[in-house]
């Protein structure tokens, strides 16, 4: 895959809105402010790119707009990585102008650039993939850098942290505490401290062998199921599959899958039927191993223990649970295509080199 340089101090950063526009609405107007003062505390320059703070209203009606800031991020060689605001659910609106505009796929293999983001970027991702740049499963700006706490939460800071780094040097082990989610998002709440906890369990294996390694592909599961079953958009996953968004199943083999679930937490019986949809396409017989998030506020976290088990464990596929990525806080980054190397007793995942 061809992958990004990492970042250094001084560089600019785009900030882009490819799902909801709501970093343009005036309720969100403190996180763009702290999330614009993060970055330059970290050395960065951010540049909210033409239509980033339209509103949701407008870039709703209008997901060409979307699309051109994302082309736009990576035909301008004085931006050095792209960060999106936050996640979304249509995001697969933008495939058409993306996927069919040759200068924008020939700027993504020219200028390779760190791109970032989780939830329903999960498509931004598996479009990157398709056109082989090497993308990061990882923080957001309004969810990260704008987290309204006094400072951002120190594992999540050390993660965007790594983007100086080349990976290869990366290893993660799991975060000693993890944080309920909000409830009051507001400017009122700015300089609250989110309820935290003690993490008792660390990294859980369900079944199989704690060693496995291979190159990391993934994303939100309701994003997958989305693409698979056009399950909010009847259009959607006619969309996805003219440009064979969801990876073929030859492509998964030898791969670690990693999987979250989102804010919407879904019922464990919901859960199995989004497994059992990516079970279908025959990738679970493909993979070397499978990563799965911890629940947001760990809802369900028993519960959906026993639906991978039900769905997965006639097989004798390695599962590793609870790590810290995806909606739960706080996260880490996962870059794609990346070789990972995991190990449930020393509860470590490393990485090997560059492919």
């Amino acid at each position: 895959m061809n992958q990004p340089k990492p970042l250094c101090r001084g560089d600019r950063v785009g900030i882009v809105s490819l799902s909801s526009g709501m970093l343009g609405e005036e309720f969100c107007s403190h996180n763009v402010e702290l999330g614009g003062k993060r970055l330059k505390e970290f050395g960065l320059e951010p540049v909210f790119m033409p239509n980033a703070l339209w509103g949701i209203e407008y870039l709703e009606k209008h997901p060409e707009k979307r699309a051109e800031d994302l082309k736009q991020a990576f035909l301008d060689d004085s931006i050095r990585g792209v960060i999106c605001a936050i996640g979304g659910d249509d995001t697969y609106r933008l495939l058409p102008y993306l996927m069919e505009d040759r200068e924008f796929i020939e700027g993504v293999r020219r200028f390779p650039k760190l791109f970032t983001g989780f939830s329903d970027t999960t498509v931004n991702h598996l479009m990157f993939y398709r056109l082989g740049l090497q993308t990061f499963y990882g923080p957001s700006f309004l969810c990260d850098l704008g987290e309204i706490a006094e400072e951002m939460l120190p594992y999540t800071r050390a993660a965007f942290q790594r983007y100086f780094e080349d990976y290869t040097s990366w290893r993660i082990t799991p975060s000693p505490l993890w944080y309920e989610e909000r409830t009051d998002f507001s400017r009122a709440a700015m300089g609250t401290a989110r309820v935290s906890h003690r993490e008792a369990r660390g990294y859980e294996l369900l079944q199989g062998n704690g060693q496995f390694e291979g190159e990391l592909l993934g994303g939100c599961l309701e994003s997958f199921y989305d693409i698979l079953a056009s399950g909010r958009y009847p259009d959607e996953r006619e969309v996805c599959e003219r440009y064979r968004l969801f990876p073929e199943k030859e492509e998964w083999r030898g791969k670690i899958m990693f999987l979250e679930t989102c804010e919407e937490k879904p019922s464990p019986e919901l859960m199995k039927r989004e497994l059992q949809a990516i079970e279908q396409t025959g990738a679970f017989e493909e993979i070397a191993g499978l990563l799965v998030g911890k629940p947001q506020d760990e809802q369900y976290y028993e519960e959906y223990k026993e639906v991978y088990r039900e769905v997965l464990g006639s097989r004798s596929l390695p599962i590793l649970y609870n790590i810290n990525f995806g909606h739960a806080t706080p996260r880490m980054a996962l870059p794609y295509g990346a070789k990972a190397r995991v190990n449930a007793r020393l509860q470590q995942i490393e990485f090997l080199g560059r492919l």
